[in-house]
C-alpha cells in the first residue's frame, strides 16, 4: 500500500496511519484492556534462535549434494559468499525501514513501488512459504510413515518399529502432527513466543551435524572414507551449466527476509537487529559448512540429492540402524519446529493480500482463526494427495525465494525512497540483481532440460 506523492498532505497522513495500523507488530507492546500481559520486548537470544530457525529449514539436506557438484573448496566459498550477500540484502531492508519508521517488508515495498510492489512481495512470500511448508509436511510423512513415490517403497520409522498399521499410515500421522503439534504452535500471535521451540529446533540441527561428523571421523580413522574432490570435474559445456543448478539451493538456504521485520518489531532495542542478523548468519553458516563437509566426506559420490535418504541404509559402523533412526527422528522433529516460524509469515502476508485495508489480523480473532485453519487444511491435503512435489517447487520456490531475498531488497535500495543509499549500495544492488537473474535463469534452464531428458529416458 504505497503512499502516492500526488496525495495532499492530509490524505498522506490518513493513508500512512492506516498502513501503520495494519503493519504494527502482531501483538502490541501493552494491551492490558484486551486481557494480555505487558510484553517488554524480545530477548537477543530469542531473536537469534527465531531467525536461525527461519533460515535452517529443509534446505540443509540438499547442501551436501551441492558440495558434491561444486567440490569442497568452491562449495564452501559459495556458502560464505551467499551468507555475506544475505547480510547485505537484509541490511538494505533494515536501514530503509528504520529511516522510514516502517514495520513490515510489504509496507516497505509499497513505499518504494506502490500497491503493486506490495502485492508482488506478499504474493512471493505466499508462494514460497506455502510450497516450503507442503514440502516440510511431505518430509515428515516420508520419515515417519515411509514413501513409495519413487516406485520403491522406503519404510518409515514407525513402520520399521511397529509394522504397517492404519494408525501409522501417512494420512493419520500427518493429521495427528497437524492437530497436536502444528495447530498449538501456529496459534501464537507473537513470534517471540516460539523462542524455546526455535532453540530446540537449532539444537536438533546441531545433533544431526554432530552425529554425521562423528561417523565421518570414525570412518576416516578406520580408512574407509574416500578422498572427496576439492574442485568440480568439468568435461564440457554441459557440466559447466549443470554447476548452476546448485545456486538456487544455496540461495534458498538463507531466505529469512520475510520474518526480519516481525523479529525487529518485537525487540525492545531495535538497534540490536544488525548484530542479531550477523549472529544468526554466522551460526547457520557454521551448521551449513559442517553439514555439507562431513556428509559429503561420509557418503562421497554416493551423496543423494536429499542426504536424509542416505540414512536409510547401513552406515558401516556399530549400531548403524540406531544412528539412522536418531538422525531421521531428530530431523523430523526439527522440521516440525521450523513449520510454525515459516507459517507465521505466510499467514501475515496472505492476510495482507486478502484484506489490505482491514485492521491488523492480531486484533481480529475470527479472521486469525479462519485463515489459520484454512492454511493448515490446504497444506495437509496437498501433502496427502501430492506425495512428491520437489520438481514443482524447485521452480516456484527458487524463483520466489530469489525475489524475496535479493531482487526486491536491491530494487528498494535503487529506488532509495529515503535518500540513504550510497554509491556502494547501488553498485552492490545492481550486482545482486544481475547475479540473481543470470544464475537462476541458467539453473532453471538446466533443471528444465534435466526433466525433459528423464522423460525421454523413461
Amino acid at each position: 500500500m504505497g503512499i502516492s506523492n500526488e496525495l495532499p498532505n492530509g490524505s498522506q497522513q490518513i493513508v500512512q496511519k492506516e498502513i501503520r495500523d495494519e503493519t504494527t507488530p502482531l501483538l502490541p507492546v501493552k494491551v492490558e484492556e484486551e486481557g494480555f500481559h505487558e510484553f517488554n520486548g524480545a530477548s537477543f537470544s530469542g531473536a537469534v534462535f527465531n531467525l536461525s530457525t527461519t533460515i535452517v529449514g529443509a534446505g540443509i539436506m540438499a547442501l551436501p549434494a551441492s558440495i558434491k557438484m561444486l567440490g569442497i573448496i568452491p562449495g564452501i566459498l559459495m556458502i560464505i559468499v551467499v551468507a555475506l550477500l544475505t547480510e547485505a540484502s537484509i541490511d538494505m531492508l533494515v536501514r530503509c525501514s528504520h529511516q522510514g519508521k516502517i514495520t513490515s517488508y510489504g509496507w516497505l515495498m509499497g513505499e518504494a513501488y506502490g500497491q503493486w510492489g506490495r502485492i508482488a512481495l506478499q504474493s512471493s512470500v505466499v508462494i514460497n512459504n506455502i510450497g516450503v511448508m507442503i514440502v516440510y509436511m511431505i518430509i515428515i510423512g516420508d520419515v515417519l510413515s515411509g514413501t513409495s513415490s519413487t516406485g520403491v517403497h522406503h519404510r518409515g520409522i514407525l513402520e520399521g518399529w511397529f509394522g504397517a498399521h492404519f494408525w501409522n499410515s501417512r494420512a493419520i500421522v500427518l493429521l495427528v502432527t497437524t492437530l497436536f503439534v502444528f495447530a498449538p504452535l501456529v496459534s501464537f500471535k507473537r513470534l517471540d513466543s516460539l523462542r524455546y521451540t526455535s532453540a530446540l529446533s537449532v539444537a536438533l540441527a546441531v545433533v544431526f551435524v554432530v552425529i554425521t561428523a562423528g561417523i565421518a571421523i570414525i570412518k576416516l580413522i578406520n580408512g574407509t572414507v574416500a578422498m572427496p574432490k576439492l574442485f568440480p570435474e568439468l568435461d564440457g559445456l554441459s557440466s559447466i551449466w549443470k554447476l548452476f543448478t546448485a545456486v538456487p539451493v544455496l540461495v534458498t538456504a538463507y531466505i529469512c527476509h520475510y520474518n526480519v521485520h516481525s523479529i525487529d518489531n518485537e525487540l525492545e532495542d531495535r538497534t540490536q537487529i544488525k548484530p542479531i542478523v550477523r549472529t544468526s548468519l554466522f551460526l547457520c553458516s557454521s551448521v551449513y559448512i559442517a553439514t555439507s563437509f562431513f556428509a559429503y566426506l561420509l557418503f562421497g559420490e554416493g551423496t543423494l540429492d536429499d542426504v536424509l535418504a542416505n540414512f536409510d541404509a547401513n552406515l558401516g559402523i556399530p549400531f548403524s540402524s540406531l544412528f539412522d533412526d536418531i538422525v531421521r527422528v531428530s530431523y523430523a522433529a526439527h522440521v516440525m519446529l521450523v513449520f510454525p516460524i515459516v507459517f507465521f509469515a505466510l499467514r501475515l502476508n496472505l492476510d495482507g493480500l486478502l484484506f489490505p485495508t482491514s485492521r491488523h489480523i492480531s486484533r481480529d480473532n475470527k479472521r486469525f482463526a479462519i485463515i489459520t485453519i484454512t492454511l493448515l487444511t490446504v497444506i495437509y491435503l496437498a501433502a496427502i494427495f501430492i506425495p512428491s512435489i520437489w520438481d514443482a517447487f524447485q521452480f516456484t520456490g527458487a524463483t520466489a525465494a530469489v525475489l524475496i531475498g535479493f531482487i526486491f531488497p536491491a530494487m528498494v535500495i535503487l529506488r532509495d525512497p529515503y535518500g540513504i543509499a550510497s554509491k556502494r549500495d547501488k553498485i552492490l544492488a545492481v550486482t545482486m540483481i544481475v547475479l540473481a537473474v543470470l544464475s537462476n535463469s541458467v539453473a532453471l534452464y538446466s533443471d528444465t532440460m534435466n526433466i525433459f531428458r528423464k522423460k525421454e529416458v523413461a
